[in-house]
């Protein structure tokens, strides 16, 4: 009876174990090398929809305090720090009100001017490249069909996306010139005039580099709203399966 208890007590022990070192590899592989996210909102609409799964590389552009969980680490600044390229598609914590995540597309560099000028974005005085292409469609909440003018832009570098305007008189199709500052990075929604970020100084603003949590790489899951990641039972309905796998750009 005696041996049967130790083997129970060494069993427990070592599923306990078992589970602590799980969960240390997990917070080390999270922390260093990918971090899943879902996107909540349309923000960023027509490369991320809402129900999208995607890795963030978190070595990309260095590691900082927003790097662990919780930003709990006692960083100053970054280490092995790289800044993104104009173009990516980037998390970072938002600086202004509470530090959470948000998801945008990079588009101003330190020391950059930018500019919306009839819902064109300007940089450095010129215009990017813009051409429009068909409309973005799909369902609203309410299972209504919308269509959505869609553009595909072309940086310098030779990048391209899709992006979303349904007006070029928005609220942020017109503004000042916008100058990065040292050390920080500007960010754009896809989805021009439903998108909270830089170009909103008072809520969003400037992006400090050391605010930058990794880069977006590859969707690995996309769910349309109708099931629950836990639903796996519905999940041959729900997977919008021409996503899966598709890389950023």
């Amino acid at each position: 009876m005696k041996e049967e208890t130790i083997k129970a007590k060494s069993g427990t022990g070592e599923t306990i174990r078992t589970i602590i070192y799980a969960v240390l590899i997990a917070v080390v592989i999270r922390t260093f090398a990918y971090e899943p996210f879902k996107i909540p909102s349309e923000s960023m609409l027509p490369t991320l929809m809402i129900g999208d799964y995607l890795f963030v590389s978190k070595f990309s552009y260095g590691y900082s305090r927003h790097s662990f969980p919780f930003s709990i680490a006692p960083i100053s600044g970054r280490i092995f720090a790289d800044l993104p390229e104009r173009g990516d598609v980037a998390v970072f914590k938002k600086p202004i009100g509470e530090p959470v995540d948000y998801i945008k597309r990079i588009m101003g560099l330190p020391g950059d001017k930018l500019q919306m000028i009839n819902g064109v974005l300007n940089i450095n005085g010129e215009p990017v490249k813009r051409e429009k292409v068909e409309d973005f469609v799909d369902r609203d909440r309410f299972g209504n069909i919308r269509r959505v003018a869609q553009y595909r832009e072309t940086l310098d570098s030779g990048r391209t996306y899709l992006t979303l305007d349904e007006t070029v008189q928005g609220l942020m199709d017109n503004t000042d010139v916008y100058t990065v500052p040292e050390g920080h990075v500007f960010a754009m929604g896809d989805n021009r005039d439903n998108s909270t970020d830089s170009r909103f100084l008072n809520h969003v603003g400037y992006i400090p580099v050391e605010n930058l949590v990794g880069r977006a790489e590859i969707l690995f899951m996309s769910l349309d709203g109708s099931a629950e990641w836990y639903e796996i039972w519905k999940y041959p309905m729900a997977i919008r399966w021409s996503r899966i796998f598709t890389p950023l750009s």
